[in-house]
């Protein structure tokens, strides 16, 4: 079954609404999820895991799942540490997407001594490590060795990222490959690809769990915008950028969700954009549901 999950909207005084983490786990979401996205320049952002140890405390049993938490930024025994605390208190729920960052150079990076170069060794050594780390293994980092408890459970590891670098990570390092803003025919390419290096390194292909943004209200500004900034700050081709989005009804989303999954997917993690978040999230949820619905009958839309 195709399984879902979304981020949570922010209060009237702008924070994250913790208690709509409750209202996901009603509704039959698979996971909560937040992104390690702090820039420094004024954008307003969250320590991704302080959000989520928050929504485990409100919640019994949906995933809470970092997406992606961007490793270069912290230091290795520190995201071990978190995690192993944060699977402790949640009964083992985490899900830990991970990538290399996004915004190296940007006012946050350059305050915390985050490495603007090598992020790809930094990222496959503290891959290699954290394993280890999370069930309280004796682990190498650096001179030191150290020993982290009590243990956790080490949560599904899904590596984020569109390269083909990145597809090379996850198969290496990973049980998952995230790939975000992309389109159903543009992953069913890489799709192909991320077997084909599977089969090359002799390992077992990883699953694959879509990122992207929805807007799921009549709200064709917001649609708009957001297709503008795909041209314009990720350099998309319009006619790409226009195929991102997820937008429409329920019947059209379970569509979508359908293209995805027969594109390889098994998992779709949407932001709601464009306001009135909790009927986007009842919409999301309808669509799985017409989409579980229509695969249990044994038919196609």
């Amino acid at each position: 079954m195709m399984r879902i999950s979304t981020t949570l909207p922010v209060t009237q005084t702008g924070g994250p609404d913790i208690a709509m983490a409750r209202y996901l786990e009603e509704l039959g979401y698979d996971a909560v999820s937040m992104a390690d996205f702090i820039v420094g320049d004024g954008t307003p952002s969250f320590d991704a895991t302080l959000v989520l140890a928050g929504a485990a405390t409100v919640t019994e049993k949906i995933g809470l799942e970092f997406g992606v938490l961007s490793l270069p930024l912290h230091p290795t025994a520190w995201v071990a540490t978190q995690i192993q605390t944060l699977q402790h208190l949640s009964g083992n729920r985490v899900v830990l997407g991970v990538g290399i960052g996004g915004f190296p150079g940007s006012p946050f990076w350059r305050a915390v001594g985050a490495p603007l170069h090598g992020r790809g060794r930094w990222t496959d050594a503290a891959l290699q490590a954290l394993p280890g780390l999370i069930r309280g293994e004796p682990t190498k980092l650096g001179d030191e060795e150290i020993t982290l408890a009590p243990a956790a459970p080490v949560p599904p590891i899904l590596i984020g990222g569109n390269s083909e670098a990145a597809m090379r990570r996850a198969v290496l390092h990973g049980d998952g490959w995230a790939p975000s803003l992309i389109s159903p025919a543009a992953l069913a390419e890489k799709a192909v690809r991320l077997r084909e290096i599977a089969h090359e390194l002799d390992r077992p292909t990883p699953s694959i769990s879509v990122g992207g943004h929805a807007i799921l209200v009549d709200n064709p500004a917001a649609i708009e915008s957001f297709t503008r900034v795909l041209v314009e700050v990720h350099r998309m081709p319009p006619e790409e950028a226009a195929a991102v989005p997820v937008t429409g009804g329920p019947a059209q989303v379970a569509e979508r969700l359908q293209a995805y999954s027969e594109a390889g997917a098994d998992t779709v993690g949407l932001a709601l954009d464009g306001g009135d978040w909790m009927r986007q999230a009842e919409a999301l949820a309808e669509a799985r549901a017409q989409l579980t619905h229509v695969k249990k009958n044994g038919q196609r839309r």
